[in-house]
């Protein structure tokens, strides 16, 4: 089996604290290789000690133990940090689908390689579309989601924070 196949594998691996999105959508998979016999999976987390991360491990080496692949590792990789910029667009909309606003903004600004500042971002609402949103909290049901609510459907909602 060739990286290409893991990769389409991996995509089949959800993300145990939103199940909509796999582990390649949310961008956290940073390589696959084969080191000899050895399948090398290489990932980042959302947060440093973010909880799932046993999790999703344990899952990849079960999606690949499934498949036939028996020697597998996943290395822990923490630099670069991950950036909600590594989300891809389907990943995005699968969000938005599941009731949680999308990271709104990049993270880092390519036309001058910096990060940006921590401007308040305009979230819109996934239920109803509105830009009328009010930031309740700043940590959500997860810790890298924030809890906004609509002002004109009234709904609460988690922002996946920009980060």
């Amino acid at each position: 089996m060739g990286t290409q196949a893991v990769w389409d594998l991996l995509r089949r691996v959800s993300d145990p604290e939103i199940p909509v999105l796999s582990i390649v959508d949310l961008g956290i998979v940073r390589g696959v290789q084969f080191d000899g016999d050895a399948c090398v999976i290489t990932i980042t987390p959302t947060y440093s000690g973010c909880p799932a991360m046993d999790v999703i491990s344990r899952e990849v080496k079960t999606a690949l133990h499934d498949e036939g692949i028996d020697n597998v590792r996943v290395d822990m990789q923490l630099s670069p940090a991950w950036t909600t910029d590594w989300m891809t667009e389907d990943g995005k909309r699968a969000l938005a689908s599941y009731g949680i606003a999308p990271p709104s903004q990049k993270v880092v600004d390519i036309s001058s390689l910096k990060r940006r500042g921590v401007d308040e971002p305009v979230v819109a609402c996934p239920l109803c579309h509105s830009a009328r949103t009010q930031l309740v909290s700043q940590f959500g049901s997860t810790s890298c989601k924030a809890l906004y609510k609509c002002l004109d459907c009234r709904e609460p909602f988690d922002y996946f924070k920009s980060h």
